[in-house]
Parts: C-alpha cells; sequence; structure tokens
C-alpha cells in the first residue's frame, strides 16, 4: 500500500529514475540478495517502507515473527544503505512506537518514556530498532537518516485479510461482508472506545516526498530541544476518532443496515494514540484528506477490486 502511493507521488512529481525492487527481484529477508542488489543497483536516495504489520490478532498469533521480520529486514537495508553511500534515506516507524499510557497528543519526545502496549510491542521494539540504527549511524558515521513516525494508514492496496489486517480495512471488509451476505449483525472487537488517528496513503507519499525535498536530516527541530530525540518526525492529521464511531462511518458509506455488535471479551489496545504533528506542520506540511473523503476513496478503491476478482475477503 505504501510502496504503490509512494511510487504515484514520485510519478506524479516528475521523478523518474525509480528502483521498484519486486520481492521476486529482492528478498528483504536475505541479507546476501540485500547486498548483491544494493552493489548493482547503487541506490542514491533509499525509503525503508516495508514491513512485516497486522492488527491486535495477527500481532497476539505471531509475535516472535514481527520481531524477527522486522528487525531482518530494517538492519539489511538500513546497513547496506549506510555501506554503500546512500545520500539520503528515510525509515518508516510507526506511531506504536510511543508508550502505552503516554500523555496525548504524543510527542517525538515521548519514545522510550514509558512502557508499550503489549499486544503491539514486539513490532513497536522492531521499529524502535530501526530509529536507534538509524540515529547510532547518522551520529558515528554522518548516515543521512531521517525516521517518520506515521499514524494508523489506510487506502488503496490496504490488506483485507480477516485475520491479519489493520482496523480501518477489517473493518471496510467486514461491513462489505455482511451487506452483500445479508448479515443482520456485525460482531466487532473490543468495546469501541480506543481512538485513533488515521492518514490517507497518498498523504503521507506526500510527506516523503516533501521531507526529501525540503528537511535536511540535521534540522535542529528533529535534533535537538535539549532532549535525544533521533531525526523523528510525527507525520499524521493531528485529529483521532473512537473505532466506534469508525464502524459507524464505514457501516453508513457501505449502505449496511445491521446491528454492530461490540465484543468486550476482545482486546481493546491502546486507548488513545493521537500524534502532536506540531513540527511537521512548522516545518511546512500538512495532511490534506479528511476522513470522510478517505474512506468513500478507499471503499471505492476495495469493490472496484472485489468486483474485479483481484481480492478475497
Amino acid at each position: 500500500m505504501v510502496g504503490s502511493a509512494v511510487k504515484r507521488c514520485f510519478k506524479k512529481n516528475g521523478y523518474s529514475n525509480l528502483l521498484l525492487p519486486s520481492r521476486k527481484d529482492l528478498d528483504l529477508l536475505n541479507s546476501r540478495s540485500v547486498e548483491k542488489w544494493f552493489s548493482k543497483n547503487n541506490p542514491q536516495v533509499v525509503i525503508l517502507a516495508a514491513a512485516k504489520v497486522g492488527g491486535i490478532e495477527a500481532n497476539s498469533k505471531y509475535p516472535g515473527d514481527f520481531i524477527l521480520e522486522n528487525l531482518k529486514i530494517q538492519t539489511n537495508i538500513i546497513e547496506n544503505s549506510w555501506k554503500k553511500g546512500t545520500k539520503r534515506f528515510l525509515f518508516l516507524g510507526s506511531s506504536c512506537i510511543y508508550p502505552k499510557l503516554a500523555p496525548q497528543p504524543l510527542k517525538e519526545e515521548y519514545l522510550l518514556t514509558g512502557p508499550l502496549e503489549p499486544t503491539n510491542e514486539p513490532y513497536a521494539i522492531a521499529k524502535i530498532a530501526g530509529i536507534k540504527l538509524c540515529s547510532t549511524l547518522k551520529k558515528q558515521y554522518g548516515f543521512d537518516a531521517i525516521s517518520l513516525m506515521p499514524t494508523n494508514l489506510y487506502g488503496p492496496g490496504d490488506n483485507y485479510h480477516p485475520n491479519n489486517s489493520h482496523v480501518m480495512p477489517a473493518l471496510i471488509s467486514k461491513f462489505y461482508k455482511a451487506k452483500i451476505n445479508n448479515e443482520k449483525e456485525v460482531v466487532c472487537w473490543g468495546t469501541g472506545s480506543p481512538k485513533r488517528e488515521f492518514l490517507y496513503v497518498d498523504d503521507l507519499a506526500e510527506a516523503i516526498v516533501f521531507v526529501l525535498e525540503n528537511i535536511s536530516s540535521k534540522n535542529q527541530m528533529l535534533n535537538n530541544r535539549g532532549l535525544s530525540i533521533d531525526g523523528i518526525l510525527n507525520i499524521g492529521t493531528g485529529l483521532d476518532i473512537s473505532i466506534k464511531k469508525l464502524a459507524k462511518l464505514i457501516s453508513t458509506e457501505l449502505n449496511y443496515k445491521g446491528e454492530i455488535i461490540w465484543d468486550a471479551s476482545k482486546p481493546n489496545g491502546t486507548p488513545r494514540k493521537l500524534l502532536d504533528v506540531s513540527k511537521s506542520n512548522e516545518l511546512g506540511w500538512k495532511s490534506k484528506t479528511m476522513l470522510e473523503e478517505g474512506i468513500k476513496l478507499t471503499i471505492n478503491d476495495f469493490e472496484k477490486e472485489y468486483e474485479n476478482k483481484s481480492l478475497r475477503i
């Protein structure tokens, strides 16, 4: 999802010399494969958007896979980018790096100030390791790296797997399936009370291009103010919504008429995750796509893919 959005954005902005290896061409989990690809292609700018991701259920079922695979991907790409002299490097982290009960909204300075949310701790630890690898290579060797912390992403090309998807695509898939099967109710995890912030994936892509074109890794807003904030920058909307309201928005957009049931025996996850985006806004970037518009665009893409039989739910 993210890679496709970044590709669209680069092309829209006139960039043409893009290296877009497929999984067949480049196995990110294989250090030798990554080393050979870097030696052959010598990329000048690298954006690490690849990761093993999933919602609460996937993180709970496969915690070892989440930490191991993400550590491998990050280490292979970051180390080879540094060794081969990449001029600019962007690492995409996640808002889950911040402590579960940190003050809201979440400032970059809150990193490592408290315990993480247990349901996605392995994934968060891997992302924190990636941030630290970038920042320490920068400190010791001058590696030009910035770590962007996007909030929850959604949009065209998302993963709609019933067990391994994030909350937005999971709800879209649930309600769409219930509608076409004339189901009288949809059961959702938790109480619906947690609040989440959502960023349309094309807005993240624009943020990536903006940062590469306009923000130096030496910018004092990313590295100083008396705190070690590791060159990280939050990327989000600065607005959040309860999962219960989100479910209602999606069901209404899909014209689902049945009842929504909340299974409180299932975990809620972190009570709230709202990013403080004051730094990215001050540096000149703001999100553009309102949530309602983004949901419509995402559902339109989902329905098109489903009708073309290129998507299973």
